[in-house]
């Protein structure tokens, strides 16, 4: 990267963080807090201010600056301050390139979740809106994600089942929890709550895979998986997955 290059990356990090101190509401902050076990450290830009025109036109404007490898860069940087708008700008900026994404980009997007990103909404958001989408229409595999499983970052291994929601409609049911088998004793509670999330959404597709595969892992497997794979079930349907008594 020259010199120019660094230069321009430096002023569009600084004229996004102008932008977020200038539009700050310590009452947002406060409010979205209670949702973040880990922390939040935000700015507090209201929805009506990061839905505007002038927040659009900026990232709009990066766009056109930076192309694809140019906002990799800047969310890079970006992830790196934890301020929770200063990533969200690097995400809503790359969404319309998503048609442009390679391999390459996905791994680079992979790094944001290993070493920038600090809370569950930043990596659903990555998921839902840049890697189902893209793992859906076949731009990526999800055999990409294999090395995601023992990654040293809980959003990362997060990552691998919120990733997957946008593969239930069109994969084998089998092939996904085979799949996810590797997370089933994963130590973190935002991974469990991942994996709940995506066997819930599975178990309404395809019933009886999923509720054995359920009672296979009752036992062992944390209870908050669990909790959130039988939310839709009926009472009856839930007692079913009762860790049995020793």
């Amino acid at each position: 990267m020259t010199k120019k290059d660094e230069q321009a990356l430096a002023a569009a990090v600084e004229e996004i963080r102008a932008f977020c101190a200038s539009n700050a509401d310590p009452a947002i902050v406060k409010k979205y807090a209670k949702y973040f076990k880990e922390g939040y450290d935000g700015y507090g830009v209201s929805r009506e201010i990061w839905e505007s025109p002038a927040r659009k036109q900026l990232s709009d404007g990066y766009r056109e600056r930076f192309g694809l490898k140019g906002l990799l860069d800047l969310g890079d940087r970006l992830f790196e301050s934890g301020k929770y708008e200063e990533g969200s700008f690097a995400i809503v900026s790359i969404k319309p390139l998503l048609g442009d994404f390679t391999p390459d980009t996905f791994q680079r997007i992979g790094g944001w979740l290993e070493t920038g990103v600090r809370n569950w909404a930043h990596t659903d958001v990555i998921c839902g809106e840049l890697l189902s989408p893209s793992l859906k229409s076949g731009a990526w595999s999800h055999r990409e994600l294999e090395a995601w499983r023992q990654s040293d970052s809980r959003w990362r291994r997060r990552a691998v089942p919120v990733s997957l929601l946008g593969l239930i409609s069109i994969a084998p049911t089998s092939d996904l929890l085979e799949f996810i088998r590797p997370l089933m004793l994963d130590s973190e509670r935002v991974v469990h709550q991942g994996l709940g999330w995506f066997l819930r959404e599975l178990w309404k597709k395809d019933r009886a895979p999923v509720e054995a595969f359920l009672l296979e892992w009752k036992d062992t497997a944390p209870r908050l998986i669990f909790q959130y794979a039988t939310e839709k079930m009926t009472p009856d349907q839930k007692a079913r997955f009762r860790k049995s008594r020793a």
